[in-house]
């Protein structure tokens, strides 16, 4: 697959070979999305608590005797049918993260590259050096781009003046290509990265 290098002008500077095995797999969206699961459930703080019956306060006499009352047996007022008992079936602290395989980690990450590459939602540049760490600067060159929706810049070398340029903007972002991930690959819409990148990526994903 060929894609055209730019330059920040947005003008053609040659023509780049993807690998193929890295930008042109047959997708396979089950793992991708197990993968974007996976990120999204170590988010969770799973401090979920809920008391059950010998949590709560209370309730150490029994109401009123076994039998001749008339009324039903009960043996605390802190029972999940008393009002102030305890939670039945509650919820309780958990772990939410789960882990998967190196293999389907890398098959993931080459899927989310490849729909990109494939739905056109590919800019590789030569370089992303910005004048100057204002945001004005990625706004330009967002627009000479003709750039549209949620943007992430992904650079093979930390690129402050980039970073600090889009982190007032909610629809760009930057990340490193050793950071590049599939949860923040599917949540753009274009996904702008440097030649240099490029070549990192298929280095390590061969």
């Amino acid at each position: 697959m060929k894609i055209s290098v730019k330059n920040k002008l947005g003008e053609k500077v040659k023509d780049l070979t993807l690998a193929d095995n890295v930008w042109n797999i047959e997708a396979n969206d089950l793992v991708l999305k197990k993968m974007i699961r996976l990120q999204l459930d170590a988010t969770r703080q799973g401090t979920a608590k809920t008391k059950t019956r010998s949590e709560v306060s209370g309730g150490g006499k029994k109401p009123w005797r076994q039998k001749g009352t008339g009324r039903a047996r009960q043996g605390s007022t802190r029972a999940p049918q008393w009002r102030g008992g305890g939670i039945a079936l509650g919820v309780t602290p958990r772990d939410y993260t789960f882990d998967i395989n190196k293999k389907e980690r890398t098959l993931a990450l080459k899927s989310a590259l490849t729909h990109k590459a494939q739905d056109k939602e590919l800019v590789v540049l030569d370089n992303i050096k910005l004048d100057s760490l204002k945001t004005k600067e990625v706004k330009k060159l967002i627009d000479t781009l003709k750039l549209e929706g949620k943007i992430l810049f992904v650079t093979l070398e930390e690129n402050e003046d980039l970073f600090m340029a889009t982190r007032n903007l909610g629809y760009a972002y930057h990340i490193m290509a050793s950071d590049i991930n599939c949860l923040d690959l599917v949540n753009a819409d274009m996904l702008v990265i440097d030649e240099a990148a490029v070549k990192k990526l298929e280095e390590v994903l061969k």
